[in-house]
């Protein structure tokens, strides 16, 4: 109150005229100056005393009110000139300001370090910031140095310690919510991907949505089973959730659908109450997703239907792998029926016309000589004619034909009804070949142990999964298949031979690969393989020391179908020895499994000269993506795979490459009823 009163006796004497200037300049420092030393002071002095009663929050009122009334005097005494003057000075001080000292809350341990003086002089070079930096530094050095000051927790610590503690949790806080809207921020962009996916691929069709886009002609097919998919989840959460209703509806909904589904197998089989149950389906499905929404509980049913489906598919691959191969082994009932009808018909012929014309070019090395070694009628008919029809003098083309004695009459028959033109061609039976025996041949002797009749034949063997079927198909017994190791002895006076297997066709003139030079090499093939597949790794055991010492794992491997044998140089080099050697120390089956490329790829390690890729494309009996210019500029494609060109199995995209060589007029393929 003596305040007020004081300045309302300055608005008075300033009003007046006659007042004394002495009064008026002991009014101003009673005032002004004086108050405001007595805050500085006050202040520095509250602060820095750690044993007084005073709480914090009664200082800073008190402090506040009378910053507040000398303020109002100044304002009233001095121009806004000179205000601008005072506020500069103060502002000045840096740190030792009654505003740092208010609001930083300096400890009393700062106030002890005589740094009055330094702190003007840096402040020329230095923000405040560094200052207070310096000052920090200081005071822990001093404190370090002497040790004689012992740290008391006064109650301003003690606040900003709390402080300092609600900023880590509100921080933690900020990142897990942080965290949930950046998940949230991703699931929606995955969404709004979701909307822009091609239609042509996936459809424009969604379980949740009334508008139905889709052009795909088995778009209500598609939507019914994803129904199907969301009702199955919803089923297993009304179960959990105790919704019994909603679960015996869903249930009555998800059995039509089945039923639909099981019926049907594109929209133009849907029944026509099929709209009504796709209707009715959607709402019950948007009644479960109000009830029974929950996140994290689809996902989770999701991810298990998805795990089973998986489990589902891996399983049905094994029975598909099981099938596929037993289908591979088995002879359709027309193939079967045309070899039986020509078998019959060739043994009622008189022995005088049993015989091929041009006998005489079977050994002239001047000719251009085929290997086909076959079992299957139509397919050794096919390779012949796909030759002739390419091939540009077939007159100086010969074929030879080797089969067993169950097809020998068949392909007599067939070749004698159906000649290849100015072709020569003939046909041996691999049963006459008296020299190929036991004692000679180590498969033969090994096919006369006991264990192997036991891997073969014994039905429950503990290996006889799907994996293993592959090399127990019947061609790994046949010496049909291993033939192709005795080439010298079966052609002894030819020098150069081309071997075919009899699933191949051939869509150019052969006769430029007798022009090949094969640089001393003995098998001129196409290798196969690519950055990390078709090497030698793939098909021997390198565990094994034997293999691991002689073969290099990266090797490149070739493939059989289409081999230019030189026949001078595999005499040279006993190419024949050295597959027995391999074939006597794999009578374990330790060095490779069944088959005849791994022997191939031993016997001619080091020795195969590798031709051109336009010269043999393979992969048609299991590839499905080969590249159509890639097998139309192909000399000889190659159905190598399961899915062979006479089986219902093959790839029907494939087919009309091997069918266009067939002449299905033919009276014995019609009474067989072999047709396109």
């Amino acid at each position: 109150m003596a305040l007020k009163r004081g300045l309302s006796g300055v608005n008075r004497i300033r009003g007046s005229s006659g007042g004394s200037r002495s009064v008026l300049v002991l009014l101003i420092f009673f005032c002004v100056f004086a108050p405001l030393v007595f805050f500085v002071g006050r202040g520095v002095y509250i602060d820095s005393s750690n044993g007084n009663d005073y709480s914090n929050a009664s200082v800073k009122q008190n402090l506040d009110w009378r910053e507040r009334l000398a303020m109002q005097s100044v304002r009233s005494l001095f121009s806004k000139e000179v205000l601008d003057v005072i506020a500069a000075s103060t502002a000045d001080l840096g740190p030792l300001s009654l505003d740092s000292f208010k609001k930083k809350n300096l400890s009393a341990s700062w106030r002890e370090v005589g740094v009055d003086t330094s702190f003007r002089h840096s402040e020329q070079n230095q923000t405040t910031q560094d200052v207070k930096s310096n000052i920090l530094n200081e005071k822990r050095d001093k404190t370090s140095k002497d040790g004689s000051h012992q740290k008391v927790e006064t109650p301003a610590k003690i606040h900003r310690r709390q402080l300092r503690e609600r900023r880590r949790e509100m921080r933690a806080n900020e990142l897990v919510q942080h965290n949930d809207d950046t998940i949230l921020k991703l699931e929606n962009a995955a969404i709004e991907r979701s909307k822009s996916v091609d239609s042509a691929v996936l459809g424009k069709y969604s379980i949740w949505r009334r508008e139905n886009e889709n052009d795909n002609s088995d778009s209500n097919i598609r939507l019914m089973r994803d129904q199907v998919i969301m009702a199955r989840v919803y089923t297993g959460l009304a179960k959990l959730k105790n919704k019994n209703d909603l679960l015996q509806e869903l249930q009555a909904r998800l059995k039509d659908s089945q039923r639909v589904l099981a019926e049907s197998t594109s929209d133009a089989d849907l029944p026509r109450s099929a709209h009504e149950k796709l209707r009715a389906m959607g709402q019950v499905l948007a009644k479960a997703k109000m009830q029974l929404y929950d996140c994290k509980l689809v996902t989770g049913k999701l991810r298990a239907m998805l795990q089973t489906a998986d489990e589902q598919v891996r399983s049905l691959k094994k029975q598909s792998t099981f099938l596929a191969q037993l289908a591979a082994k088995t002879i359709p009932n027309p193939i079967h029926c045309l070899s039986m009808r020509l078998t019959i018909d060739y043994y009622l012929l008189s022995p005088e016309k049993r015989k091929f014309p041009r006998s005489e070019n079977l050994e002239n090395p001047n000719l251009y000589h085929y290997a086909l070694f076959s079992d299957n009628v139509l397919a050794a008919s096919v390779v012949v004619n796909s030759t002739i029809m390419n091939a540009k003098d077939p007159s100086k083309h010969v074929f030879h034909l080797v089969t067993d004695k169950l097809n020998f009459g068949a392909m007599n028959m067939w070749f004698l009804l159906n000649p290849p033109g100015k072709a020569t061609i003939h046909v041996e039976n691999v049963d006459e070949f008296k020299w190929l025996n036991s004692s000679y041949c180590p498969v033969l002797r090994q096919l006369e142990s006991a264990a192997m009749r036991e891997y073969y034949f014994k039905a429950d063997h503990p290996t006889s999964g799907s994996s293993n079927l592959k090399y127990r198909n019947p061609k790994y017994l046949s010496m049909l298949n291993h033939l192709r190791f005795y080439l010298p002895e079966v052609y002894p006076k030819l020098n150069k031979i081309l071997f075919l297997d009899d699933d191949i066709i051939v869509q150019k003139d052969l006769t430029p690969l007798w022009e090949v030079n094969l640089n001393g090499k003995v098998n001129g093939a196409v290798e196969t393989c690519g950055e990390s597949f078709h090497r030698f790794d793939k098909y021997l055991n390198f565990s094994n020391p034997h293999i691991a010492r002689n073969f290099n794992p990266n090797a490149c491997g070739w493939a059989y179908g289409m081999n230019m044998f030189d026949l001078k140089e595999w005499k040279k080099r006993d190419i024949t020895g050295i597959y027995h050697k391999w074939q006597n120390m794999n009578e374990n089956r330790t060095l490779w499994k069944l088959g005849t490329l791994p022997p191939g790829l031993i016997t001619f390690y080091g020795l195969t000269h590798p031709l051109n890729k336009s010269w043999h494309v393979l992969g048609l009996g299991y590839n499905p993506s080969i590249d159509r210019k890639d097998i139309e500029n192909a000399a000889v494609v190659h159905y190598n795979g399961n899915m062979k060109p006479w089986l219902e199995l093959a790839m029907s995209k494939y087919r009309p490459y091997w069918t266009k060589y067939i002449k299905f007029d033919h009276p014995y393929l019609r009474r067989c009823n072999l047709h396109e």
